[in-house]
């Protein structure tokens, strides 16, 4: 994945840009398929997708936190696994962000109406 970042700055400007594309086309498609979504519910899952992207695309080796819970949940090999066409730190933070966007999409739709 290109877009990890092992620097704060870099890995904030990456999570930065991604939410408020995350923000625009969310935006667009609520308004296109005609759901109003409550400003707090909306601030409140862009805020989820801010953070957990954050936490884990800030892969500094062995202090990582997608490594440091893969190590202590006994996942560790499966981490480090970059070979037979499997990436385990890639499945591993694909199914991260996917959990937690499912949990962003439902506070988002926290008090949704139709327009």
């Amino acid at each position: 994945m290109t877009r990890q970042c092992t620097t704060s700055t870099g890995t904030q400007g990456n999570c930065l840009t991604y939410t408020a594309t995350q923000a625009i086309v969310a935006g667009a498609g609520a308004r296109a398929l005609g759901i109003k979504v409550h400003p707090a519910a909306a601030a409140a899952a862009l805020a989820i997708s801010f953070t957990t992207h954050y936490a884990a695309d800030r892969r500094v080796p062995g202090k990582g936190l997608l490594e440091k819970i893969a190590t202590k949940t006994g996942k560790g090999g499966f981490y480090k696994l970059a070979d037979f066409g499997i990436n385990g730190a890639f499945h591993l933070d694909g199914a991260w962000h996917h959990g937690w966007e499912t949990v962003a999409a439902l506070v988002a739709t926290t008090k949704a109406t139709s327009r």
